[in-house]
């Protein structure tokens, strides 16, 4: 039998309901047949009680006014208490430690580098990663002058070497791919960065025991960048949310673009002091402490991370919708019959044309052409790197912000690689009428400034279709994008031979043109594999 609040005189009790335990009811030995409702102190209806007749108040109403002296002590009045007394402080706890838990209740202070977004985090050694990997990648292009000279080797044999990076690089393009959706981006990321840094310290050895030697040590170089791209958008396929895929992707990028940058101005100084050996050793022992770094933080996914904060790891579920599962056999009957996926691979052929052959003739352009010497030469060959990374990023915040208002992410993919591709296009028309090199490097950076857009374009449309084979993908497209810089590189040798320099625009331009046909007609920014 519950506790109840008995009917006192209006005088000493105002209408209010009293609350007691259920032995202080066994006091009443005569109760009233007539019986009525009261309310209790939120004005809702209580149970029906007894009315205690006067000869049982005396006593009665001397024992409550006791109980509500000690009730008031604790400093809390109880409803509907049972015999025995309950502590509703136990009920109160338990709600704060589960609440605590979704980070709701949680005051205490926490450090800022844990309150940083782990997925940005992510993005940052992706970052690293890249530039990493193109210093290590150019330094060759520094050193191959006093190697050349002591090693005694002709134009041919050092254009052999150049290219023997190619070589592994393309042979695991799908390869990474493949085993980044398999088994995971970050084991993929690493082993790559360990590969080539591997190599690269191994470079003065390889070169002391012959050329084949030297071959084969940068062909496993290019084996291990060649997984790089396919593992890292394997990553932010799952960590990024749509609305921050193109700054984060760009972001990435333009680690490739600085990495040029500071290999081509710490190479010469280092070959200066220290001889041509000690690039390869200081810029291939920096892997190491990044491998440190990226075992101890990084995680393939968002779902593996037992640190990661559970209101970032709501904001990647709600954001992404990528299968946890990890994918056991890749579909290629299924992804080969789309089209968007064509599109990609045609585009990325027709972006890495004119790409590769403007950063691998540049030094040649500016010499033959513009008539700078090997000083200047280099100079201007940092300016058109340093513009990509500026836009690439300024492209990614333009694209991401346009998503987050609403627009449609095929319509901002297919606006920023029309950009990529039509901006280039016509700076290069612009060269044969001009006669001011200033003018001249000026429409340079400019067609490379507007190239980068292509990374909120066809570099980030991957993750688009196709989230959880964004490393397959990628490895697609960039194979025949490897193939077009090879091609074009070779290409535009023999045009150069039998033609001049407004011949080699004109086929950039007019693969420029293709693409941004193909691009607008063909592309999608919606997920058509799943």
């Amino acid at each position: 039998m519950n506790a109840g609040g008995f009917l006192l005189p209006a005088a000493s009790t105002s209408s209010s309901s009293f609350h007691y335990q259920k032995n202080y009811l066994k006091e009443s030995t005569r109760v009233s047949s007539n019986i009525f409702c009261f309310s209790n102190h939120h004005g809702k209806k209580t149970q029906n009680f007894p009315v205690l007749r006067p000869p049982q108040y005396n006593q009665l109403h001397i024992t409550l006014r006791k109980s509500i002296s000690q009730l008031r002590q604790v400093g809390r009045v109880k409803a509907d208490v049972k015999s025995e007394p309950y502590d509703i402080t136990k009920d109160i706890k338990s709600i704060k430690d589960s609440l605590s838990s979704e980070d709701e209740f949680d005051s205490s202070p926490v450090p800022w580098w844990e309150e940083f977004p782990k997925r940005w985090l992510i993005v940052i050694l992706c970052f690293s990663a890249f530039l990493l990997c193109n210093m290590d990648r150019v330094n060759m292009s520094i050193a191959i002058l006093p190697m050349s000279t002591e090693y005694n080797w002709s134009p041919t044999t050092v254009g052999l070497i150049q290219s023997s990076f190619f070589w592994g690089y393309l042979l695991t393009q799908i390869a990474g791919g493949i085993w980044a959706d398999t088994v995971g981006g970050k084991a993929v990321l690493a082993f790559g960065v360990v590969w080539w840094s591997i190599a690269t310290i191994l470079t003065p050895v390889a070169a002391q025991l012959g050329l084949p030697f030297l071959l084969v040590a940068r062909a496993f170089m290019g084996i291990g960048e060649g997984v790089a791209m396919p593992a890292m958008n394997n990553i932010l396929s799952k960590w990024i949310p749509v609305s921050e895929r193109s700054r984060s992707l760009a972001l990435v990028y333009s680690g490739m673009y600085l990495g040029s940058v500071l290999g081509l101005g710490f190479s010469p100084f280092l070959i200066h002091e220290f001889g041509w050996h000690s690039v390869f050793y200081s810029f291939g022992s920096l892997g190491t402490v990044w491998v440190a770094i990226w075992l101890n933080k990084a995680h393939s996914s968002p779902l593996e991370d037992p640190q990661l904060r559970p209101a970032e790891s709501r904001l990647i579920a709600r954001s992404n919708v990528v299968s946890s599962g990890s994918v056991v056999e890749i579909p290629w009957k299924l992804i080969l019959s789309k089209r968007p996926v064509w599109a990609l691979i045609v585009c990325h052929f027709c972006h890495n044309w004119g790409t590769f052959i403007l950063l691998t003739w540049m030094p040649t352009y500016y010499s033959q052409v513009l008539k700078f010497n090997l000083t200047e030469s280099g100079l201007y060959c940092v300016l058109p790197w340093l513009t990509m990374a500026f836009s690439a990023n300024l492209g990614g915040w333009i694209a991401d912000t346009l998503v987050s208002k609403g627009y449609s992410v095929t319509y901002v993919r297919k606006i920023m690689q029309s950009i990529g591709f039509l901006g280039p296009a016509f700076f290069l028309t612009q060269l044969s009428h001009i006669d001011s090199p200033a003018v001249a490097v000026l429409c340079m950076c400019c067609s490379q400034g507007a190239d980068a857009f292509s990374q909120s374009g066809l570099y980030s449309n991957h993750q688009d279709i196709g989230p959880r084979y964004a490393g397959v993908l990628l490895g697609l497209s960039n194979t025949a994008g490897v193939l077009a810089g090879v091609l074009g590189t070779v290409a535009t040798g023999y045009i150069l031979q039998h033609g001049s320099w407004d011949n080699v625009f004109e086929v950039s331009v007019s693969l420029y043109l293709f693409g941004t046909v193909v691009w607008n007609v063909f592309s999608t920014g919606e997920k058509i594999l799943d």
